[in-house]
């Protein structure tokens, strides 16, 4: 039986209400919050002294927020044992959620910044089906700039963006697409080569489908992530040439990709 783990929030130093010192909190939902989080890692129903002691909080603090959740539908209480576990409903809530919309609205001032800070368009882009599909791009306020449409697909493995996150998504899911590309005969070597990609986060180099440009992309969120992205950044290369752009050009992405994270909560 794997050993539990136990929150305790009320052990910390701010008088024992287990938010953090948080002048805004609200007490009824950080221990709404705390229940919730706490049986969602359980695999079985607990009793209402059990979740007490789990998340460190007294029966009499968590009675009335344990009806609340089970009154709203969150908790599904046995009418036998008096035991709670973990309803459906936050799995309902999280399929109305896009990840793709969630990425466009935390991405968008980001990249409206980037795009001004460097002059150049970007592009964010996801694994669909096998291909890369930008789904979102900010243009250039420059008059000349590359662009490309949301929607469109590009082979993952002549992309920047696309051997980003081959690099950086789960090894089950890479295995998989690697054995089902075209002309990927040895796939373990594929994945080798992509070790450089997944220790940087980043990569910068010649454009494979457009002659005279470069491609810079980072990854946004985590790898081995549920939830990753590509935030590319694609110049004519004769602008990436002097060495100081080319790292200018390399921390901005990162940069960039590292807050549009932050955003999301990755």
């Amino acid at each position: 039986m794997p050993e539990k783990v136990s929150v305790k929030a009320g052990n910390q130093k701010d008088g024992g209400n287990g938010n953090g010192g948080n002048k805004y909190a609200v007490p009824a939902l950080d221990k709404a919050l705390e229940i919730l989080e706490f049986l969602a890692a359980e695999s079985l129903p607990l009793s209402q002294s059990d979740i007490a002691q789990g998340i460190g909080r007294t029966n009499s603090e968590i009675f009335r927020v344990l009806v609340g959740l089970e009154s709203r539908g969150y908790l599904l209480r046995d009418e036998v044992s008096g035991k709670y576990r973990v309803s459906l409903k936050l799995l309902e809530l999280t399929r109305t959620l896009s990840p793709v919309s969630q990425l466009r609205f935390a991405a968008q001032p980001e990249m409206e910044a980037l795009a001004a800070r460097l002059g150049q368009s970007c592009h964010l882009s996801v694994i669909h089906q096998g291909q890369l599909m930008v789904v979102l791009q900010v243009q250039s306020p420059g008059p000349v700039s590359l662009s490309f449409n949301e929607g469109t697909l590009f082979p993952l493995l002549q992309t920047v963006s696309g051997r980003v996150l081959l690099a950086n998504c789960e090894a089950g899911r890479r295995a998989g697409l690697l054995e089902k590309m075209p002309g990927v005969d040895a796939p373990l070597a594929m994945e080798q080569s992509l070790l450089p990609v997944r220790e940087a986060g980043f990569e910068l180099r010649i454009s494979e489908l457009t002659d005279g440009v470069t491609d810079c992309a980072a990854l946004v969120g985590q790898p081995d992530g549920a939830t990753i992205a590509a935030l590319a950044v694609s110049s004519l290369t004769s602008v990436v040439g002097k060495k100081l752009e080319r790292e200018e050009l390399e921390r901005a992405v990162q940069e960039s990709a590292a807050r549009i994270s932050a955003a999301l909560g990755l």
